[in-house]
Parts: structure tokens; C-alpha cells; sequence
């Protein structure tokens, strides 16, 4: 995924965990899950009708429609009043094509990428659950983390690239620690959530 591309992920899963967590109305959040969800259909399909066949290429640019598409999904389902269980099904989807995405990118050498596919899986595993298995009482938990990975796998791993400073990093060791910050991080939300909302 482009650099400028993970920038704007990372600004609707922060937009959208906000959402989830009660700190913004659900209204106001579709038009940005509109403008990045087109961004994320509208870029991949320029790169496939140009890649010459190129499967590498097209490879690289087929996960960005299951980032679009959902985003694409979310705006529908606030500004129609949809009870979302659509969408969740669909999240299951995308949390197993993502874990895919991680084989790949473990297998063609970009543990760093691995990981964050990883990470994106997990995300979409909690949209499922709490959008089609109704599983309310995840809903803080899925917006703390939806958040926290805004932040993770969009905007850090954004500038790295865009500044050239990702070359300076030995990849097993920043994979390793994304890794041991996401077990640790997302199991400690998840305790800190369990707990009900005070006013």
C-alpha cells in the first residue's frame, strides 16, 4: 500500500474508532469514510488498468479495494440508518483475505508488512463480531483499537516511507516490535474495557 494511501487509512480507523468510542456523532464521520473510501477504489483501479499485466503490481493494489470498499460500506450505513450487519459479514471476509496478505508479504521478505496485516485482520475480526454476531458490548474495545491502529499502521508506518527513514530500520526488529505492542497494547485495552462506560 502507498505511503499516502496508509496516511489517510490511518485517519478514518482513527476517525472511526472515535466514532465507536461515543466521542464523535456517527453522521459527521461519513464524509470522510466517503472521500477515503473513493481514494482507495478509485487509486487501485488506475494502477491495475496500467500495471500491463504486471501481477505483481495488480497484487499490490488488490487490498486497497478491501480498505475502499469498507469504508465505502461504513458511510452507507450512517448516513441510511443500516443496522450494519452487512458490513460485518463482509469484515470476515476481509480479516481472512488479510491474513493472506500477511503470508505474502512474510513470504516476499517484509516482515514489517506481516505484521501489520496482522494487525489489520484482527481489526476487521472485531468489525465482525460487533456488526454481525451483535456483540455490543465490544463496541468501546473495537474503537480503542481502531484508533491505536491509526496511529500504528497508518500514520507511523506512513511517514517512515515518505521521509525514507523505513531504510534505516532493520525490519525483523521494527515487525518484532509491532508485534509485542499489540499483544500487550490490545490485551490491556481489553481488560480496561470490559468494564462499563462512566459518565
Amino acid at each position: 500500500m502507498g505511503a499516502v494511501g496508509l496516511l489517510y487509512v490511518g485517519a478514518i480507523l482513527f476517525l472511526n474508532g472515535t466514532m465507536l468510542l461515543g466521542w464523535i456523532d456517527g453522521k459527521s464521520a461519513a464524509p470522510l469514510n466517503i472521500f477515503v473510501g473513493l481514494l482507495q477504489v478509485v487509486t487501485p483501479t488506475y494502477l491495475i488498468i496500467n500495471a500491463d499485466g504486471d501481477m505483481t503490481t495488480i497484487l499490490g493494489a488488490s487490498g486497497l479495494y478491501l480498505f475502499g470498499f469498507t469504508y465505502l460500506y461504513v458511510a452507507c450505513n450512517l448516513m441510511w440508518d443500516l443496522d450494519g450487519t452487512g458490513l460485518g459479514m463482509f469484515s470476515i471476509y476481509v480479516a481472512i483475505a488479510a491474513v493472506i496478505y500477511s503470508l505474502i508479504s512474510f513470504n516476499a521478505g517484509d516482515p514489517v508488512f506481516g505484521v501489520i496485516w496482522l494487525y489489520w485482520a484482527f481489526l476487521w475480526l472485531l468489525f465482525y463480531i460487533l456488526l454481525a454476531r451483535k456483540r455490543d458490548g465490544i463496541g468501546r474495545y473495537t474503537g480503542s483499537v481502531a484508533a491505536v491502529q491509526g496511529f500504528v499502521t497508518g500514520l507511523l508506518p506512513a511517514f517512515l516511507i515518505l521521509t525514507g527513514r523505513i531504510a534505516d530500520i532493520n525490519a525483523n526488529t521494527l515487525a518484532v516490535i509491532l508485534a509485542v505492542f499489540g499483544v500487550v497494547v490490545f490485551a490491556a485495552l481489553y481488560l480496561k474495557m470490559r468494564a462499563p462506560a462512566t459518565a
